[in-house]
């Protein structure tokens, strides 16, 4: 069966499939979304050098659904229209380190007999993290194996860091990367790869990292000086030198400097 001529009413007819698609992907309708899918749909995820066909895209499609409706997506261009086919162009952010890291997409929906026929969806890295570097190893031959597409790393990202802010495990001196992946529900590699390819950090960064947010919080939140170095074990830190490493590399001063430079401020407020 040959496609539709691209006249003006195969256009109008394209634009309305696509729009009910896109409202369905937007409001997490997943029966939604695989009703408009054609018997014979071929789904392309170039990020991840992957084609999926009907029976695959059900846990694909539901795994990178947005939570809510503002989540994730930042659409950058409204859906442009060429006979049989719609182009969509959005930005995904994901967030959760000091440096945020997005992606840039767009997807090229052919449809036929009224359904979703081709998606061909592309993402590309836009802005890298400081830490990355040229030794790192390719981004797409490694998010090929390990199942993810752009979508759902940007989930993860705002997984983990919902879940430190929610349960604060990082209080636990004894947290491991397992335990963290298990508990966002992903596995240890796909957490590792997360942090360490695309956000550029380490695991025990990332966990001292929120450690530390703890810390500098009780030192501002004090009405009268603290013994940092308790703060710093009751924050997980089980290392006083891992503790003032981690303060000057993120503050630029010692903890004393700092609480005194609070002191200061507090007090020159007072005065005012």
């Amino acid at each position: 069966m040959s496609l539709p001529d691209d006249g003006p009413e195969n256009t109008q007819a394209t634009g309305e499939t696509v729009m009910r698609y896109h409202l369905c992907w937007k409001y997490r309708d997943l029966d939604g979304v695989m009703a408009l899918y054609h018997p014979d749909v071929r789904y392309h995820d170039f990020f991840q050098n992957r084609v999926m066909v009907l029976d695959e895209l059900r846990e694909y499609v539901q795994m990178s659904m947005p939570r809510a409706p503002d989540e994730a997506l930042e659409h950058s261009d409204r859906i442009r229209l060429d006979g049989n086919t719609a182009f969509i162009q959005y930005r995904m952010t994901l967030r959760g380190s000091q440096g945020l890291v997005s992606f840039r997409a767009s997807e090229a929906i052919t449809v036929r007999d009224g359904l979703i026929w081709r998606v061909n969806e592309y993402a590309s890295l836009v802005h890298e993290p400081a830490a990355a570097t040229a030794q790192q190893p390719p981004l797409r031959p490694a998010v090929s194996r390990l199942g993810l597409s752009a979508r759902q790393l940007s989930f993860m990202a705002q997984d983990l860091q919902s879940y430190f802010e929610r349960k604060q495990p990082y209080l636990d001196p004894d947290l491991d990367l397992q335990q963290v992946a298990k508990a966002c529900g992903y596995t240890r590699n796909q957490m590792s790869y997360l942090l360490n390819q695309v956000l550029g950090q380490s695991f025990y960064r990332y966990v001292n990292q929120a450690r530390l947010r703890h810390v500098l919080a009780a030192m501002d939140a004090a009405a009268s000086p603290i013994k940092v170095d308790e703060v710093a074990f009751s924050a997980g830190f089980n290392s006083i030198s891992a503790f003032y490493n981690c303060f000057r590399q993120h503050t630029g001063q010692s903890p004393k400097a700092y609480a005194k430079q609070i002191s200061l401020r507090v007090r020159t407020q007072d005065a005012c």
